[in-house]
């Protein structure tokens, strides 16, 4: 069909419905256009990802059932059967977080979104907020809270050490906020929390807990319920090996109260609890438009919640506490010191190690990819250029892994140059 006989329909329109003929100038404007941006010629080539072993602190390796579910083909995110999976992701977080609360669900997004998720729902501005510091995440919860406004103060401790219920009570008197926060497993410094007794305290003086435990999840326990945890949230990409961008969270009823009795609502609709928990069937059994979510990654997220239920929480709990002890026997007996010194205090899937006097640590890490295809991490936040940070967590949580990190850091302390300074 030639453009003059589309320009005569068109004329012939034009005169019908008495418009102005645009046509002929809009083909001719068209005309002068010209690609000023040519094909990307890396995408015109095959995608390379390497073949590696994630030891880090996070995302660790896929199981290939995992890798299985995610690759399965897409389906409707309010067909039945997506809601069917759906509430299978439900009740897997409610085992994984010991508690029955309705408002339990998955974030689309990654832990560091459900715990925005988290503050943003619970906190409106001028709220007091007290932060537990002893790592990047409280640093980073600092961060969110005082962009929502809030009234917020700090126990700090140093990298490496938790915190006494006494130096938390005094806190709380002495601040009287609505919301204290704690992060359980701190993976920037291997430090894990004690949680005992943390919820009651809390309750005793009418603040609300908040729990990150995007790093501890399905590897050290964690009781919701019993606990008094009011706010907890997770992430999908350490010990549930599934990819990130599938975050589970739950809020209990004293939270919901909370709420519920806002004087504004949340300032972002897509993160709005209330919003999510229609999609979720938190409240009935209709499932609402909200958002489309990444509904292959949500095939994931329930296959690494089956399997940690088919393994069961104790058993989980057991390997990755034996496991880490295996590891850091052996990175002592290559001369290395750990970063946490309190064996107790020592966070289970991810082991903070001190860099060796006088040895660069980009230069180790970067010397064990290329010559054994594991990755280990540097340090984060306030233990930047301090420490390696080793996961095993999940799938990756064995002591072959182990043994396999050991000699690849035994290999890199003989190979790399040690200062002299």
């Amino acid at each position: 069909m030639s453009s003059s006989f589309l320009i005569q329909q068109a004329a012939s329109l034009a005169r019908v419905v008495r418009l102005p003929l645009l046509l002929p100038q809009f083909c001719r404007t068209m005309s002068s256009l010209r690609h000023l941006i040519p094909p990307p010629a890396a995408l015109l080539k095959p995608m390379s990802v390497p073949d590696r072993l994630l030891l880090g602190p996070g995302p660790t390796s896929c199981s290939p059932r995992i890798l299985s579910a995610c690759g399965r083909q897409l389906i409707g995110h309010v067909s039945k059967e997506m809601i069917q999976i759906r509430d299978e992701i439900k009740l897997g977080i409610q085992y994984a977080f010991q508690t029955q609360n309705p408002l339990t669900l998955a974030v689309s997004g990654s832990g560091h979104c459900a715990m925005e998720v988290a503050f943003l729902n619970m906190v409106e501005p001028g709220d007091k907020v007290l932060i537990a510091e002893n790592g990047f995440w409280g640093q980073r919860a600092t961060e969110i809270a005082k962009r929502l406004g809030a009234d917020v103060y700090q126990l700090v401790k140093a990298p490496g050490e938790y915190f006494t219920l006494q130096e938390i009570e005094r806190s709380l008197v002495q601040h009287t906020p609505i919301l204290f926060f704690i992060t359980h497993g701190e993976s920037s410094t291997g430090v894990v929390q004690p949680l005992n007794g943390l919820g009651e305290l809390c309750h005793r003086y009418n603040c609300l807990l908040l729990v990150d435990a995007v790093a501890s999840l399905g590897g050290t326990p964690v009781f919701m319920d019993q606990q008094g945890i009011d706010i907890l949230y997770s992430g999908s990409q350490k010990v549930l090996s599934a990819p990130p961008g599938a975050s589970p969270i739950s809020f209990s009823l004293r939270a919901r109260k909370k709420i519920h009795s806002r004087k504004t609502k949340p300032i972002s609709f897509y993160m709005d609890i209330e919003e999510l928990s229609k999609y979720w069937g938190c409240d009935d059994n209709l499932a609402r438009y909200h958002h489309t979510p990444p509904i292959n990654l949500f095939f994931g997220l329930r296959e690494g919640l089956a399997i940690l239920t088919e393994q069961g929480l104790e058993n989980s709990w057991h390997n990755h506490k034996e496991t880490s002890s295996y590891l850091c026997e052996g990175l002592q007996k290559l001369g290395l010191q750990l970063f946490v010194k309190e064996p107790e205090a020592r966070l289970p899937t991810i082991t903070t190690v001190s860099v060796p006097k006088g040895y660069d640590w980009k230069e180790i890490t970067e010397y064990i990819i290329r010559n054994h295809g594991v990755e280990v991490s540097g340090g984060l936040g306030p233990s930047a250029d301090k420490v390696f940070r080793i996961g095993l967590m999940g799938y990756n949580c064995t002591k072959f892994n182990a043994d396999k990190v050991l000699h690849a850091l035994e290999d890199a302390l003989q190979h790399c140059l040690k200062s002299k300074l």
